[in-house]
């Protein structure tokens, strides 16, 4: 009976552990831990980091809303890097890592789509869990000292690209970039739950 309530009370702290989002102005966790990229070279976050700070997503290749918006992930990656942030997407969906999010269909996918940054897979979901991420997709923008600054959607609209009133994460850099204080530092991310093993 005591072992039924260990183990019950271990899984319960280990989900509140992954709901645990970070807060804003939180250090970069686990950003020196390697990633295997679709490249075949390992990188971390910290490798990913430019002048300005680096913008994590969290993605995979089959979620309807990562596939809907990804002329949206496109856009936002190109900005960050026009505006001397690095991008790093990666794939932390451990349960399906022998099917559609495979590291074979990674690279298809990105390939595909055209990256021309990092995609890494986050093995056992370990940096989803320090982040405390629970969908994809979903952003988390840090400065150049490794300071979260935003965290969130994309922009206001996930479900239909022709009514988007406004781009917080593009907001969000241009406010960095210009030493403002972001004026809307957390948006709610819509999308795919990370499939966790």
């Amino acid at each position: 009976m005591k072992k039924l309530l260990f183990s019950a009370l271990f899984l319960s702290l280990m989900v509140c552990a992954q709901s645990q989002s970070l807060t804003i102005g939180s250090d970069l966790p686990m950003g020196d831990v390697k990633m295997k990229d679709i490249s075949g070279k390992e990188i971390s976050i910290k490798d990913a980091i430019q002048q300005n700070g680096v913008l994590v997503m969290f993605s995979c290749n089959t979620c309807p809303y990562v596939v809907k918006n990804q002329q949206r992930t496109l856009d936002v990656a190109a900005y960050a890097k026009q505006n001397n942030i690095g991008i790093i997407l990666l794939n932390s969906n451990e349960a399906t890592r022998d099917s559609d999010d495979s590291y074979e269909d990674m690279k298809a996918y990105a390939r595909n789509q055209r990256y021309n940054f990092y995609y890494t897979v986050d093995k056992d979901s370990k940096i989803a869990n320090a982040f405390g991420a629970t969908r994809t997709p979903e952003l988390f923008l840090f400065d150049a000292n490794g300071k979260l600054q935003y965290k969130g959607a994309i922009d206001d609209n996930p479900n239909d690209a022709g009514n988007v009133k406004r781009v917080h994460a593009r907001e969000a850099i241009s406010e960095l970039v210009a030493g403002k204080s972001i004026s809307v530092r957390e948006s709610r991310s819509l999308g795919c739950s990370i499939k966790r093993n």
